[in-house]
């Protein structure tokens, strides 16, 4: 059982009653327009079968109206034969012709009214279903915004940021650690003794007085030469 009963029903919804009423509004929205395409397809069905019976029924009106000539035509040439008999029984004919020509040009007419408020509902329902499917887009907006908020509010309220920020801190605990490591590796390490220090005095002197011996004798040598 649908939502909606028949084609009127639809037409004088209130969407935004049966939204309010809905446990689930994006749920009831969907089962909405189905329902609306599904008696849209049956109008419109319900509307080509009764084109199709007028044009049906004009082809028989046009063959009835041929047939009242042509009885009128016979009975002219039964009065003309001196055959009131036959004239008479020719004119009968032609009013149960056009007895049926006229009947069927009542429920033509009756199909055109019919056809007219086809057309009227269709376009009602076809703005029913314009509104609903803009009450569909703005109430699945609505959801992944709220969706987004919970989601957003749930991931600052719960454990998951302190526990992020807590592995951070475990994170800067061991490369505080290393760095420590680094560092005491220099810890406790043996200085110079004075002795050392001064021996390289010594050491750095004799390389001095060699270079300086060295730049004598090579200007002396050039001098001679």
């Amino acid at each position: 059982m649908g939502i909606f009963s028949r084609t009127r029903d639809i037409i004088a919804a209130n969407f935004t009653d049966l939204l309010d009423k809905a446990e689930d509004p994006a749920k009831m929205i969907r089962m909405i327009i189905m329902e609306m395409e599904e008696t849209l397809i049956e109008v419109r069905a319900s509307a080509a079968r009764s084109i199709a019976d007028q044009k049906e029924m004009r082809r028989q009106v046009a063959k009835l109206d041929k047939l009242q000539e042509s009885w009128t035509e016979k009975a002219e040439l039964a009065l003309s034969k001196d055959r009131e008999d036959l004239a008479k029984a020719a004119l009968v004919e032609k009013q149960k012709a056009g007895d049926m020509a006229e009947s069927l040009r009542s429920e033509i007419a009756l199909l055109d009214d019919g056809l007219r408020a086809a057309e009227a509902d269709i376009a009602k329902l076809q703005g029913k279903l314009r509104e609903a499917r803009t009450r569909q887009n703005a109430i699945v907006s609505r959801l992944e915004s709220a969706q987004n908020r919970f989601r957003m509010r749930e991931m600052y309220a719960g454990t998951k940021v302190d526990e992020a920020f807590s592995r951070f801190d475990v994170l800067e605990r061991r490369v505080d650690y290393a760095e420590g490591q680094a560092d005491a590796l220099s810890l406790g390490a043996p200085g110079k003794t004075l002795e050392e220090e001064i021996a390289e005095l010594q050491s750095s002197e004799k390389i001095d007085a060699e270079l300086a011996a060295m730049k004598a004798a090579r200007g002396k040598s050039s001098q001679e030469g």
